[in-house]
C-alpha cells in the first residue's frame, strides 16, 4: 500500500515554549545548573496539584520507583504484587530493589489491577501492592487502598502516565508513596526526569537523603544512597508547563471524547472510556481489536502507517514473557487470562493536544472506512 501524501499525525508531540526557553536560560546564567531552587519549585507546585504534603524529585521514573522500594528496607524474598501489562521500568525496579515481583490480572474496562486480582496473590511474604495507572486512568484505588490497609501492606502507585488522574477524588500518587515520569513524551516532560509523591514525612525525609548518597549535609552519612538527583536544567524544561497542563489535559480530554464520538459502533473495535468517579489524563488513546473485527489487529497498523497516522502497542508483550524473566529466580509468572488477552488486541492513536479538527477527523475517517470496508488483507 503506497504511504499517504498528506501530512503525518504522530503518536505523540513535544512542543516546548518560550516560557522555557527564557527559564533555561536564566538557570544556566545563574550558574546553578544541578540541583537547586528550580527543583524546589517543579516539587512544591506539583505537590500543591495532586495534594500532597511531599514531591521529591529524582532524574527518572524507574529511579523514582526504586527509590520508593528502597526506603522501606525490603528484605530479600519480599513480594511486590504488580500488573503484566505495563512498561517493563516496572518489574525492572522491582528486580533491583531486591524486591520479588509477581503480577495480579487487569480489568479490560482500564487496562488496571484489580483489588480482586490482587487478593488473589497474597501470600505471607507480600509487602507491597504497586498499582500500575497505564495509559493516564487511575486504577480502582478505593478498592486496593482498602485491600492494603486490611493486610498492613506498603502501597506504591506506578502513576508515570497518570499525571493528575483521579479517583474518587483524590489524585493518583496520593494515596500511598507514588512514582511518577517525566519522560520525554510524557504528558508533563523534564526529559528526563521522576517525581515521588507522599504525605508521609519520614517516607520524604528518607528519600531526600537517599536521593543525594546518604547525606543530610555534605559528608554526613546516615544511609547508603545513591546519585538520584535531578538537575535544575531539567527542573526548568518542566516547571512552565505546569501552568498550562489543565489546559493540556482539557484538550486531551476532549480529543478523547470526540474519537470515542466517531469511533462508536464498528464492529470488533472497543474504544476506552473514562470510567465513573475518575478522571482520566489521557497519556494514551487505545482501542481493542477483538477477534470479531473485521481485519487483524497488524493489517490495521499497517494500513494506518499507510496513511501518515501514527499508532502503538503498548505493549506488545507482558512484561515477564521474555526469557531474561521467565528464567529470572525473582519472577514469579502467574496466570492472567485477562492481560493475556488485551496484550493481543492493544493499539494506541494519537490524542495528544496538537491534533486539529481536520487531524480527528482524518483518524476516525480512516478507521471507519478500515472497519466498514468489504475486503481486507490477509
Amino acid at each position: 500500500m503506497a504511504m499517504s501524501e498528506e501530512h503525518p499525525i504522530p503518536i505523540s508531540v513535544v512542543r516546548l515554549g518560550d516560557d522555557v526557553e527564557k527559564l533555561l536560560l536564566d538557570v544556566v546564567r545563574s550558574g546553578i545548573i544541578a540541583q537547586g531552587p528550580v527543583v524546589k519549585r517543579l516539587e512544591d507546585t506539583f505537590a500543591e496539584m495532586i495534594g500532597v504534603k511531599h514531591v521529591v524529585a529524582v532524574n527518572n521514573g524507574t529511579t523514582a520507583l526504586i527509590a520508593a522500594m528502597q526506603v522501606l528496607d525490603l528484605q530479600p524474598g519480599a513480594e511486590v504484587i504488580t500488573s503484566p501489562f505495563t512498561f517493563v521500568a516496572t518489574l525492572n525496579a522491582i528486580l533491583e530493589a531486591g524486591a520479588t515481583a509477581r503480577f495480579a490480572d487487569i480489568s479490560a474496562d482500564d487496562f488496571n489491577v484489580t483489588a480482586e486480582s490482587l487478593a488473589t496473590r497474597l501470600t505471607d511474604r507480600t509487602k507491597v501492592l504497586m498499582p500500575v495507572h497505564l495509559y493516564g486512568q487511575s486504577a480502582a484505588m478505593t478498592d486496593i487502598d482498602a485491600l492494603a490497609t486490611a493486610h498492613g501492606l506498603h502501597l506504591i502507585e506506578d502513576a508515570a502516565q497518570a499525571h493528575c488522574a483521579t479517583d474518587a477524588g483524590r489524585a493518583a500518587g496520593s494515596w500511598g508513596t507514588g512514582c511518577f515520569s517525566l519522560y520525554a513524551t510524557k504528558n508533563l516532560t523534564s526529559s528526563e526526569g521522576g517525581l515521588i509523591s507522599t504525605n508521609d514525612d519520614a517516607i520524604a525525609d528518607r528519600l531526600r537523603v537517599l536521593r543525594n548518597q546518604g547525606m543530610r549535609q555534605r559528608y554526613q552519612y546516615e544511609m547508603a544512597g545513591n546519585n538520584y538527583r535531578l538537575t535544575d536544567i531539567h527542573a526548568a524544561l518542566c516547571v512552565p508547563q505546569l501552568a498550562t497542563y489543565p489546559a493540556q489535559l482539557d484538550r486531551r480530554r476532549t480529543n478523547a471524547a470526540r474519537l470515542n464520538e466517531g469511533l462508536s459502533g464498528l464492529v470488533g473495535l472497543r474504544t476506552p472510556a473514562q470510567l465513573p468517579g475518575r478522571e482520566h489524563a489521557w497519556h494514551q488513546y487505545t482501542v481493542l481489536v477483538g477477534p470479531d473485527a473485521p481485519l487483524s489487529r497488524d493489517n490495521m497498523i499497517e494500513a494506518l502507517t499507510s496513511a501518515g497516522i501514527g499508532c502503538g502497542i503498548y505493549y506488545p508483550r507482558l512484561v515477564f514473557d521474555y526469557d531474561c524473566y521467565r528464567s529470572h529466580p525473582d519472577v514469579i509468572v502467574d496466570d492472567v487470562p485477562v492481560a493475556a488477552s488485551v496484550v493481543q488486541q492493544c493499539v494506541s492513536l494519537p490524542v495528544h493536544p496538537y491534533l486539529t479538527t481536520a487531524d480527528l477527523d482524518r483518524i476516525i475517517g480512516t478507521i471507519r472506512g478500515l472497519f466498514e470496508s468489504d475486503t481486507h488483507g490477509a
